[in-house]
């Protein structure tokens, strides 16, 4: 053989094992995303903090996002934050994200306040079970509020979150008049100027709101670390359609998928948190809603990999 047919042959074979590898590669694309279970998703099946974290654990999940109310339910009743913490480690989750409706947003001073001590408090617990961020939505919020004051007092409120160890994220919800839409959510994130400031956003709220999903693309790694993962049906009408309707991700029909993209675009790679309120899932057993939803993220998630 040649010096040429050598080197011809050789590139020929290069090319062909480049070729093999990027055909299984596009067969089996890696998953960039980790999954979350919200633990509004199996509310209305009454369990504790430690069964929920139980839940989670045997279906597979990457993650926990528990709710504060049910976690103070657990210690009154006379269970241990440590028990929780170890509960989560031997299942090898993690905290991704909490949720807490402390009251930082509003504009009476004393309630603002009260707000912000709520928050310390649900910091200080979400530390304890060694998770870092926890929700921020505008609660309390009772009609519009000045965009810049609220940018002041998310600022304040991710000072607060310095000196705790947790980082509070920015959460619009579609029905509140005070931080409603993306824009907004992102405009207060902006204005406070701090390097920890985030979004968290959700499907259904997104929809709710009247956003659309391209403006994510303005966003990047570090403002996109927890989104809550949903779809809704078409019917009833998005001024109609309210939290119990959201349905599994891919059985309605939000750009889940496409937002997925967007993510991968830009980038980013949030924990996806399933969170729902559906009382026909609460009617099911909590392992098999559990177990379901994150077949469905799974799902969708390895279909927005084979479409980009």
């Amino acid at each position: 053989m040649s010096r040429r047919s050598l080197i011809g042959s050789g590139l020929a074979t290069g090319a062909s094992a480049l070729a093999l590898s990027e055909d299984l590669a596009a067969a089996a694309p890696e998953n960039p995303f980790r999954f979350c279970l919200n633990m509004s998703t199996i509310r209305g099946q009454n369990l504790d903090a430690a069964q929920e974290i139980e839940v989670a654990g045997k279906a597979g999940y990457d993650a926990i996002e528990p709710w504060f109310r049910k976690i103070e339910d657990y210690l009154q009743a006379g269970g241990k934050l440590g028990d929780l913490r170890k509960r989560i480690e031997d299942h090898g989750l993690t905290v991704a994200s909490a949720i807490g409706f402390a009251n930082w947003i509003v504009d009476d001073d004393a309630e603002r306040a009260a707000g912000l001590e709520t928050a310390k408090k649900d910091m200080d617990t979400i530390a304890q079970l060694g998770g870092v961020r926890l929700a921020a939505p505008p609660a309390g919020a009772k009609g519009a509020i000045d965009l810049d004051r609220a940018a002041e007092r998310y600022r304040a409120l991710l000072e607060l979150g310095d000196r705790m160890g947790v980082v509070p994220q920015i959460e619009m919800w579609g029905h509140s008049p005070a931080i409603g839409t993306v824009e907004k959510a992102i405009y207060i994130a902006i204005r406070a100027d701090h390097p920890s400031a985030c979004f968290l956003g959700d499907t259904y709220h997104i929809y709710k709101g009247g956003s659309g999903i391209e403006g994510l693309r303005l966003m990047g790694p570090k403002a996109l670390l927890n989104f809550h993962m949903n779809d809704y049906p078409a019917d009833p009408p998005r001024a109609e359609i309210k939290d119990e309707h959201r349905v599994y991700p891919g059985d309605g029909v939000g750009k889940v998928v496409e937002t997925l993209q967007i993510f991968r675009e830009i980038g980013a790679r949030p924990f996806l948190s399933l969170e729902l309120f559906n009382k026909s899932y609460w009617a099911q057993p909590a392992d098999l809603v559990a177990k379901t939803g994150l077949e469905k993220m799974k799902a969708v998630a390895a279909k927005s990999l084979q479409t980009v």
